[in-house]
Parts: C-alpha cells; sequence; structure tokens
C-alpha cells in the first residue's frame, strides 16, 4: 500500500513540469544514460518478468533458460546496433516517436508510412497493456486474497493516474525505482529459496523427485510440466526439430522482440546526448545480467518450496514465494516488486499509444493550431480512454500473462524491428520497403497465432520477423529511393 502511495506521489511532483508534448511524450531529451537505461529494462520486461518467466520456468525447468540466453543477447544487440543511431537521426529529425522517425526518414509525404505504424501500435499495445492489468489482479489476488477482476481495476487506476499527471518524466521517475526493486527481488529471492531446499543438491533432489502424484488430479492436473532429470536439462526432454524449434527457437527468438518495442525505443531517443549511450548500455546489460537469471530460478526454486501447484496458479508462483519465505513485512516489499514489474512496463506502453494518438495522428495530420498546455490535456484524455479499452481487453482475456505479452511482443518486433534496422543501417532502404515490412509483420502475427500447424512448423516469433524482413528487403529492391534523408 505504502508503495501504490508514493507512486501516486511522483504523479503529483512532475504534473506542474509538463509545459510542452515534447516534454509529456519524451521528457525534453533530457535523460541520463543511468535513468534511460533503468527505465528501459523496467519498461521492457513488464508483468511477464515477475510472473509469467517465473511461472514458465516452474513448468518446463532449465530449458526455460533458453528464454533468458536470447532476450540477454537480444537487449545488448539493441544498445549496441541501434541505440546510439536511433538517437541521433531523431534528434536530427526532430522526431518524438517511432512513426514520426519512419516519416522524416523517407520523407513520406502520403502520410502512409505514419498511419500505419499508428495503427499497429495501438493494435498490439491495448492487448499489451491489458496483460499487465491482468498480472496486476493476479498478484493482488496471490496477495490479499481479492478478486482478480477488483486487482485489475485497482493498478489500472494507479497506472493511469500517475502517467496521466506527469506524462514521460513520471514514468521514467518510476521506472528508475521500480527497476531498482525488481533486479532486487530476482536476485534475493531465488538464493532464500535455494537455501531453504539445503542448497543446489538439495534443489536437484527436489526437481527430480516432482511427480505426477505430487498433483491432487494426478497427470491430468500437473499438465505439460516437465518431470525428473528432464527438468534439469536445457533440452527438457526434447529431440528433434520438437527441441529446435519448440525449445531453442522458442525461448531464444524472444530476443529478437528487443529490436522492435516502441516504448524501449523512446528511451533511446530520450536520452540527452549520443555520446552516452555506451554509458546507458552498460549499465542495461549489468542489470540483465543480474535479474534475468535470478527471475528464471524464482520458478525453479518453486518447484522444490510449491511442488503442486494448480495450472490456474502457476504465475502466482512469486507472490506465493515471497510469502512462503519471507516475513510479512519483506514479503510486501518483495510483491511490490511484481508490482512494479506491471506498473512499469504499463506507464510506459500507455504513454505510446497516447503520443500515437495526439503526436502521430492529431497535431502531424491534423496540424491544428492548439497551444502546448491543451495538447497535455489530449494527451492525458487519451491516455484514460486507451486504458479503459485496455481493462476490457483484460477483463474478457482467459490467457495467461506470458502467452498474452508473446502475442504483442511478436507483433511489434516483427512489425517494426525489419523495417527500423534496414532504416538505420541501409541507405537503399525505402519507404515501400518500411511498408511493406510493416504489414507483413503484423498479418503473419495474426495468421500464426491463430494457427497451431504453423506454430508447430516454425515459432511464431522467428517465422514473422523473417516474413516480415523478406518483404521489406524484397520491395525496397524494386522501388525506387526517392527524396529520403540518406544520413543512415
Amino acid at each position: 500500500g505504502l508503495y501504490l502511495v508514493a507512486i501516486l506521489i511522483v504523479g503529483f511532483v512532475t504534473w506542474r513540469r509538463m509545459k510542452s508534448l515534447d516534454d509529456f511524450v519524451l521528457g525534453g531529451r533530457k535523460l541520463s544514460p543511468f535513468a534511460a537505461a533503468l527505465s528501459e529494462r523496467a519498461s521492457g520486461e513488464s508483468a511477464w518478468f515477475l510472473l509469467g518467466l517465473p511461472g514458465a520456468a516452474y513448468v518446463a525447468g532449465f530449458a526455460e533458460f533458453w528464454t533468458v540466453i536470447g532476450s540477454s543477447f537480444g537487449i545488448f544487440v539493441s544498445w549496441l546496433f541501434i541505440a546510439k543511431l536511433l538517437n541521433r537521426q531523431s534528434r536530427n529529425l526532430g522526431a518524438l516517436t517511432l512513426p514520426d522517425y519512419f516519416e522524416s526518414r523517407f520523407r513520406d509525404d502520403t502520410r502512409l508510412l505514419r498511419i500505419v505504424a499508428m495503427a499497429i501500435i495501438l493494435f498490439f499495445y491495448t492487448a499489451y497493456v491489458g496483460a499487465q492489468f491482468v498480472g496486476a489482479g493476479k498478484i493482488l489476488n496471490a496477495t490479499f486474497g481479492i478478486q482478480a477482476s477488483t486487482g485489475m481495476i485497482l493498478g489500472a487506476i494507479v497506472v493511469v493516474f500517475y502517467t496521466f499527471m506527469g506524462g514521460f518524466l513520471a514514468v521514467v521517475w518510476t521506472d528508475v525505482v521500480q527497476g531498482l526493486l525488481m533486479m532486487v527481488v530476482a536476485v534475493l529471492l531465488p538464493i532464500l529459496g535455494i537455501m531453504a531446499l539445503g542448497g543446489p543438491s538439495g534443489l536437484v533432489e527436489a526437481i527430480v523427485a516432482r511427480s505426477a502424484e505430487d498433483f491432487a488430479g494426478g497427470a491430468e492436473a500437473a499438465g505439460s510440466i516437465t518431470f525428473g532429470a528432464d527438468a534439469l536439462r536445457m533440452t527438457g526432454g526434447k529431440v528433434g526439430w520438437g527441441l529446435i524449434n519448440g525449445v531453442m527457437f522458442g525461448g531464444m527468438m524472444w530476443g529478437i522482440g528487443y529490436l522492435g518495442q516502441p516504448h524501449l525505443l523512446a528511451r533511446y531517443m530520450a536520452i540527452r546526448s549520443p555520446d552516452e549511450v555506451d554509458t546507458g548500455r552498460k549499465f542495461a546489460v549489468s542489470w540483465v545480467l543480474l535479474s534475468y537469471w535470478g527471475a528464471a530460478f524464482v520458478g525453479i526454486a518453486a518447484i522444490g518450496l510449491l511442488p503442486d501447484l494448480a495450472h490456474a496458479d502457476r504465475e502466482q508462483v512469486m507472490p506465493l514465494l515471497a510469502l512462503k519465505l519471507l516475513p510479512a513485512w519483506l514479503a510486501g516489499l518483495a510483491i511490490a516488486g511484481a508490482i512494479a514489474a506491471m506498473m512499469s512496463t504499463a506507464d510506459s506502453q500507455l504513454l505510446v499509444a497516447t503520443s500515437a494518438i495526439i503526436e502521430d495522428v492529431y497535431v502531424k495530420i491534423f496540424k491544428p493550431a492548439v497551444s502546448p498546455e491543451r495538447l497535455v490535456l489530449y494527451s492525458r484524455f487519451a491516455t484514460v480512454v486507451i486504458a479503459g479499452v485496455a481493462l476490457y481487453l483484460a477483463f474478457r482475456s482467459q490467457e495467461f500473462v506470458f502467452k498474452s505479452v508473446e502475442y504483442a511482443w511478436t507483433g511489434l518486433a516483427s512489425s517494426f524491428a525489419p523495417a527500423l534496422l534496414l532504416s538505420l543501417r541501409w541507405k537503399r532502404f525505402t519507404r515501400w520497403g518500411a511498408l511493406a515490412g510493416m504489414l507483413a509483420g503484423t498479418v503473419s502475427t495474426v495468421v500464426w497465432k491463430n494457427s497451431e500447424a504453423l506454430s508447430g512448423v516454425l515459432d511464431i516469433k522467428l517465422a514473422t520477423f523473417l516474413i516480415a524482413l523478406i518483404a521489406a528487403v524484397g520491395v525496397a529492391l524494386v522501388t525506387p529511393a526517392r527524396g529520403q534523408h540518406e544520413e543512415a
């Protein structure tokens, strides 16, 4: 409760600093590398980080570390090959958002790139924010026993309030605190769990000993859990294409997503100087090396301490483990870390979706003679509307946080990552190539999501990225590179 109150105070403090749309969207491009790195990491992980990932590790065992490896590598590559160039080019072009950047980069007077990019952002981010609200409901249900639906509403109210009041600066300030809190929880909780089992040897014994008989409903209740020595292997007991596509690609391809998430790219654009990006990368990678492995080990430790969780409870592994291992006040702090994971992503995504409506459509297409103060007011109103739609989707969703995030994450990555990488690194790339990549990424994600057969052929994250990349390159090669900036 104290944590949520503190977050609300941040919204009040930053309220009076919102003087223009630039302040609301990018904080005036004045972020220090430390603040940018912590904000990028916190906003990049979502409820997936301390709910979905531990829950997946609880089910799959050590095979889930392919996700950790792929994500860690993707974060490093994004900071190394995208951050500095995007910061410099967005600054030179005066771009506040990703659609802004694409339109300016290609001097697209048709507005097609801006409109399509905005539509993609709204489509996937409403689902993404909805997944964060589902996560809030699960956390508060596991902790306080309140209904998950009530928890979703409470989480939404807090996030909307401080985003509404303080814009980008409120989001970044809270992200820094939340990122540090998430790291502490991810590092300490699995250490305490393994110690409670008697050390690494006790953990291994507990994992091997778990069987379907531990569950009240037997094998049917256990579901897809990996048992015995297979849970200790990164193969998960799989062989052949099931190992390569289902386990290795399914985990490692999460890393592709970090190359195309607009709410993370906004942090690169907001760093106060391109020369400070390298420092930010060091902070971000350090956070990853400490936190990511710890989050997966939360689920691994829970195998021994909570061996018989029902199917619906597995994404509550982290709060349940904290309540089992820690004194009440310390468990509350740990659970605040899970709430932080949800809030730090939902606020950033709300801000990007708001920017898509106000900056990318209202300002740039209709070009009204509106004061900066009124634009901030309109941005706040848009924030409330988008959050309302996301909350509605959260109530309708029956999926786990992990699967909902994977869908939105994949859609954004395949739609934007190929187009962004090529626009930064290939001078010959064209606006029609960028448009083709965006559309191919979006359509293929929706098709793959609704086809179990296709997912069995190739992992959705890899397949949609390759389809979008091929479409972008192919169309660029047969269309003229007319009138675009040649700074890439």
